[in-house]
């Protein structure tokens, strides 16, 4: 699938984006991949994420969470974006729980989901598009 990419000049790299679960796999991912396919990730409240490997990581992530995620603390992620560096990102919505952008709860919720989508279409942007023109 790379190839196909490469050859219609989408991109020369691809992005991983997870949530939850997902999220804390872009990191494992990543680690692994050491840049060979991915060029960005973006990670979204992710869990079960093993801080020990984000050291390996050698491609910015994104971080989008809220400040309000008992399944995913803030701390844990400043953490973990200073371990990568290479202009990794995290963004927090205050007040937002575990799984606010793609199940919101209220208007305000919906409005903060819409921002952090926002946001990680910017960031593929910025990371993936922009860098074939």
């Amino acid at each position: 699938m790379v190839d196909e990419f490469l050859a219609i000049g989408i991109s020369k790299k691809l992005c991983l984006v997870g949530f939850c679960f997902g999220g804390g796999k872009v990191i494992d991912v990543l680690a692994r991949d050491q840049g060979a396919y991915f060029g960005i990730g973006v990670s979204f409240y992710g869990t079960r994420i093993d801080p020990s490997v984000a050291s390996d990581i050698k491609v910015p992530v994104l971080f989008i969470s809220g400040d309000n995620d008992p399944l995913c603390p803030v701390n844990v992620l400043e953490n973990i974006e200073k371990s990568i560096g290479r202009g990794s990102r995290l963004v927090t919505f205050k007040g937002r729980g575990h799984g606010f952008a793609h199940r919101p709860q209220s208007a305000e919720e919906d409005e903060d989901a819409e921002k952090a989508f926002m946001i990680m279409r910017n960031w593929l942007n910025d990371g993936l598009v922009a860098l074939t023109k």
